[in-house]
């Protein structure tokens, strides 16, 4: 059983249009490999230089944000849903 992660439309262009796409079990470090493997150029989107994950870009694993969990080493099992969300500032 795979890991289902909700794309957001600001990266569906990079993932061929998809709205969803399926992972394997791992770590959120892993899901941002295994996207990256498949649509070049998400890691950039989604990490800074240092591999982290933005401040801009929220990570939900079954609603519950990775920066309360495990951050990037949040396990991630089958079965798991991943929401992907760049936040935005407003004015």
């Amino acid at each position: 059983m795979s890991v289902r992660v909700s794309i957001p439309p600001t990266l569906r262009k990079l993932c061929g249009g998809e709205d969803s796409v399926r992972v394997r079990p791992g770590t959120v470090d892993s899901l941002v490999d295994q996207l990256q493997q498949r649509y070049n150029g998400v890691r950039e989107r989604l990490c800074d230089e240092q591999g982290r994950i933005r401040g801009s870009v929220l990570v939900f694993v079954n609603d519950e944000d990775i920066r309360f969990l495990g951050h990037q080493q949040t396990e991630l099992r089958p079965g798991d849903e991943v929401s992907i969300i760049p936040a935005f500032a407003g004015g």
